[in-house]
């Protein structure tokens, strides 16, 4: 209206008040001017239809364990028919924290609703849309679990959940206001009994003198969605990248996938107990979930990189028992000193096998051990000359290597020289 004065008054030369204007312009056109002002009324929740919930910020707390002062929220879920109230007090609102609080409320009603109204918060949202919004895969996975609809919010707009938005001082000044709790675990304790039985015998304007315990009771527990046998499995959804080294990091861990993946991204799906890696929605990699460290399994590196880390020394003394005695014993002596150290040499003579066949490396290695010198290189020119059956040459006394003596034959016709 201030604008629309202006600018008569600039140009056509208006010489009445903006306070004129405005009542001129609402006697004359009064359905445009409050069409915007219309309050539309919304039909009634059906029992077990809906809950909404958030964070509220309760205050801050001294944690008597550390001696350190902590910023404390309250998750908090209402249902909007019977206005039931349960609250799980949190000192971190990441997404393990959001998902369990969502499990602990269901577990409180006993049942899940059809249809959640939430807050776009980053542990649940992670591109806000009034359209399409995009949800965490965790918090997606939870809602698929127990069959419940997961609706955000319009951004900036608390009207859309008015139930819940309500209820956040009434939480701080009844629960938390004035009181002392030894523990986050004896506050979440005092939480729950204190939404049973504080929250839960309030007598709220909209129920004309009921308690949401009643409504909840009599006329809503049973609509509720049944809770599934197995409780739901907290996972944590990431994306990294698989290094040069055939690893991706999750968590504080460094697990292993086949070589092929190096330079992908790739979803990883960590639990307690198992952690899966999956290329474009399939499958390429599982690993026992560990806490930290590095772990891996040597198979999915080339076999020639990963092969001193494979073959260990209880994996040669296995090899070479299938090859022969002399076999067995040549590695066995190779591995009863410093077996780390002369691994390389362990694995050496059982990969000429691959290349001369068993029968020719269990000869060769009889040889060397007749000739006193059980080594690789030795079992590798005996191979190399072919002489794996020729007789060994005994060991004089007095020395340490066995002499090369030339027969009769060798000096024949070599009267001349």
């Amino acid at each position: 209206m201030s604008v629309i004065h202006q600018r008569l008054s600039d140009e056509a030369g208006l010489e009445v008040s903006v306070a004129s204007l405005r009542r001129y312009v609402r006697a004359r056109f009064t359905e445009e001017v409050r069409r915007g002002e219309v309050v539309i009324w919304r039909p009634p929740v059906e029992p077990g239809d809906e809950a909404q919930v958030d964070y509220g910020y309760l205050g801050t707390w001294r944690d008597p364990r550390s001696g350190a002062n902590r910023r404390v929220w309250a998750f908090s879920m209402v249902l909007s028919f019977s206005r039931h109230l349960f609250i799980y007090p949190v000192l971190v609102m990441d997404q393990q924290a959001w998902v369990r609080a969502h499990t602990e409320a269901f577990g409180f009603y006993n049942g899940v609703v059809r249809r959640i109204v939430l807050d776009n918060l980053r542990a649940g949202v992670i591109r806000p849309d009034i359209y399409d919004p995009k949800l965490n895969r965790t918090y997606a996975e939870l809602g698929a679990y127990y069959r419940c609809l997961l609706d955000p919010a319009r951004v900036a707009h608390p009207k859309d959940k008015p139930r819940i938005e309500s209820v956040q001082g009434y939480i701080r000044r009844s629960f938390y206001a004035g009181r002392d709790f030894c523990s986050i675990e004896q506050m979440i304790s005092e939480a729950r009994r204190w939404s049973a039985e504080v929250a839960g015998r309030r007598t709220p304007r909209a129920l004309e003198g009921r308690t949401p315990a009643e409504v909840f009771s009599s006329e809503e527990a049973g609509a509720l969605l049944s809770l599934p046998d197995v409780p739901f499995e907290l996972a944590r959804w990431s994306r990294p990248k698989v290094a040069p080294d055939a690893h991706v990091k999750v968590g504080r861990t460094f697990y292993s996938v086949p070589f092929r993946l190096i330079g992908h991204r790739l979803d990883v799906r960590e639990t307690t107990e198992m952690v899966r890696l999956y290329l474009n929605g399939e499958l390429v990699k599982t690993h026992a979930f560990q806490a930290r460290g590095r772990k891996t399994d040597w198979a999915d590196l080339p076999a020639e990189r990963a092969a001193f880390y494979m073959r260990t020394p209880v994996w040669c003394r296995a090899q070479a028992v299938l090859v022969g005695p002399a076999t067995d014993a040549l590695v066995g002596e190779l591995l009863a000193v410093n077996a780390l150290y002369r691994l390389r040499q362990a694995q050496g003579v059982l990969t000429l096998g691959e290349k001369y066949g068993d029968r020719r490396l269990e000869a060769a290695c009889a040889k060397a051990l007749s000739a006193g010198d059980p080594s690789y290189k030795t079992v590798k020119g005996i191979l190399v000359a072919g002489t794996e059956n020729e007789a060994v040459q005994a060991v004089l006394p007095g020395f340490d290597v066995p002499a090369f003596l030339h027969g009769p034959d060798a000096f024949t016709g070599n009267e001349e020289r």
